[in-house]
């Protein structure tokens, strides 16, 4: 494997490329190949067996496509299927999960939100995280249904997602969290809209610097870290409209190719 090899990610829609962005700004140097699922996003309300299928078909995609390590940037996908590809597959494969420990252990309050899909929330995985960090703290879940259509969409000024997004927060600020994780890589899109609604005293986290910091380090590992300084290959493909993925990557158009293609 070349270590120009591209790095590939794949996500339920155009959510992760808010997990590209941090990849991108971390190692500026690597190629990228992305995945936009859109047709079958979102995968939040799917059975465990098709966000595994989904999945396997994605990441069979981006090795067919050469890709020399893969970011799952999906926080379903991760909790229900990355124990599948890390054995069905010898390319290393990067997960994504809701930053429920550094929520956990900073609260002062004892008391953190998490806004995620039911696919997250429901999943072994997840359970497993917040069981090992969460003993002692009140934890208040809530699946953020209808929030990545909209997104998908690119309605991110609509006023069905800020009404969705004031009632998914309000039982959040009755129960005086200090912490509001997001659980899916399409949320970080909400942000300027949570901070109209949540007070100053709630951090908002989410989990694309960790990801991208653990995909660095694991290509150093593997001694896959691209060393050329040129201007990288950077391609997005979606299996529905470009128009979403051109309007939150637009302040990259002149450096990115956005393709509709069938995967």
């Amino acid at each position: 494997m070349k270590k120009t090899a591209p790095i590939g990610i794949f996500d339920s829609g155009v959510g992760g490329t808010s997990i590209w962005k941090e990849i991108h700004q971390l190692l500026p140097n690597e190629n990228t190949i992305y995945l936009a699922d859109s047709a079958n996003a979102p995968y939040g309300n799917r059975s465990e067996a098709e966000i595994v299928s989904l999945s396997i078909k994605n990441t069979e995609k981006l090795i067919s496509l050469g890709c020399k390590i893969i970011v799952v940037a999906c926080n379903t996908a991760t909790t229900n299927a990355v124990d599948i590809l890390r054995k069905n597959y010898e390319v290393p494969i990067i997960g994504i999960e809701p930053a429920i420990k550094p929520a956990a252990l900073q609260t002062q309050s004892k008391s953190i939100g998490i806004l995620a899909t039911k696919g997250t929330l429901s999943s072994a995985l997840f359970h497993k995280t917040s069981e090992a960090f969460t003993k002692d703290i009140s934890v208040i879940e809530i699946v953020g249904e209808g929030l990545v259509p909209l997104i998908e969409k690119g309605a991110l000024e609509s006023q069905e997602l800020k009404e969705l997004l004031t009632n998914y927060t309000a039982p959040m600020l009755a129960a005086n969290i200090d912490y509001l994780v997001l659980g899916c890589s399409h949320y970080p899109y909400l942000i300027p809209n949570l901070k109209k609604i949540l007070p100053p005293t709630v951090t908002i986290i989410d989990s694309g610097e960790a990801v991208a910091k653990q995909t660095k380090k694991t290509l150093e590992k593997i001694e896959l870290l691209s060393e050329e300084n040129k201007q990288p290959s950077l391609q997005f493909y979606t299996n529905t409209e470009i128009d979403t993925l051109t309007f939150l990557l637009k302040a990259y158009s002149k450096n990115i190719s956005i393709q509709q293609k069938e995967f």
